[in-house]
């Protein structure tokens, strides 16, 4: 057993707790669940202009907020639940998120009746598997791809709102399609034997 001090991780998670478990366990493994995937792009969004360690403190808050991201739910907010999560603390309170976060959920429903899954729809850009780049450095990890390119003009072209290139790739990375964990780093060769 490795001392916690012997573990190398990718640079970009510091020594932050919470960070380090996020790394840990999640960033990079193959999510197929379509809750948990929706719930994922619309953190990324919410994301847009901060850092993540904000988003991932504030994640609880947020699942709570918006209904554990049940797109149902969240599809038939109106003007009213709008107003009330603007003044919810504990999320980033900006309208435009908010009100992207509501788009969203009404274009991931129409996503699903038309793919049958939204998992199904979003692992078509990476070729249905993952891609394992097989970076030295985190120097060599771009901010966006010809896949998150797809990715995003797809989304928007079914009205999904906060799905630029670079939030899609970010989303990739943290959702498995992409396994940007460094070489070096205890989780690359766990990340690449799940599929």
């Amino acid at each position: 057993m490795h001392s916690e001090d012997a573990i190398i991780r990718c640079a970009w998670c510091g020594d932050d707790p919470l960070y380090q478990a996020y790394h840990d366990r999640e960033w990079g493994v193959p999510l197929h669940d379509d809750r948990k995937l929706f719930e994922m792009l619309i953190l990324e969004g919410a994301q847009a202009g901060l850092s993540w360690i904000t988003i991932l403190r504030k994640r609880e808050a947020y699942r709570v907020a918006f209904d554990q991201f049940d797109p149902e739910k969240i599809a038939r907010y109106r003007q009213a639940r709008i107003e009330k999560l603007l003044r919810d603390p504990g999320i980033v309170r900006n309208r435009l998120k908010i009100e992207g976060t509501v788009k969203n959920a009404k274009a991931y429903i129409e996503v699903r009746q038309e793919f049958g899954k939204f998992d199904t729809f979003l692992w078509q850009f990476v070729g249905k598997k993952p891609i394992t780049p097989m970076r030295k450095s985190i120097k060599e990890v771009p901010a966006s791809t010809p896949e998150s390119d797809a990715m995003s003009k797809a989304l928007k072209e079914r009205g999904f709102a906060f799905v630029g290139s670079t939030i899609c790739y970010a989303f990739m990375q943290a959702v498995g399609m992409v396994n940007d964990h460094t070489v070096d780093c205890f989780r690359f060769k766990e990340c690449a034997r799940s599929r």
